[in-house]
């Protein structure tokens, strides 16, 4: 769901992280994967201002939807594959790639019914007694993760 009027998040750059295991393989003597990967920033943007109707007794929507933004870093895994056709000439290399892409989320939000009706002019000017209303307003995620599986053998 849209909404119209609410201010978008601005864009941070995720921060770029190479996750250290230099220690794993000095410890087990093992070649093991080598990781980097971007951690996210979310930026937060102005929610919808809340907004009077006529005949209604309360903003709508009481409690707004925030915005929320963030850049999902480039993210690459790669692992030897040793004797990949059962030969050690055959060693190669795994890779797992994720491109950087942008995700966009909505926190819920509420819209809330007085229990009580404008002034009625047939009672004196006093609001009548009414079922109190509430809906919600859902989440929302968007964006377009993606993964490239690759496998390079030595020619």
């Amino acid at each position: 769901m849209a909404v119209s009027g609410a201010a978008a998040p601005a864009l941070a750059d995720g921060v770029p992280v190479g996750v250290p295991l230099e220690g794993v393989e000095a410890t087990t003597g093992m070649d093991v994967p080598r990781i980097a990967t971007g951690v996210p920033l979310p930026v937060v943007g102005a929610p919808e201002a809340p907004r009077m109707h006529k005949g209604d007794m309360l903003p709508t929507p009481l409690l707004p939807s925030v915005p929320i933004a963030t850049e999902l870093g480039q993210t690459l895994v790669t692992s030897p594959l040793p004797n990949l056709a059962g030969r050690p000439e055959t060693d190669g290399e795994g890779s797992v790639e994720s491109p950087s892409t942008t995700v966009r989320t909505r926190t819920p939000g509420a819209v809330v019914g007085a229990p009580l009706t404008m002034p009625d002019g047939s009672n004196f000017g006093l609001p009548n007694l009414t079922t109190p209303k509430l809906g919600l307003l859902t989440p929302e995620i968007t964006g377009a993760p993606e993964a490239l599986l690759g496998v390079a053998m030595p020619r």
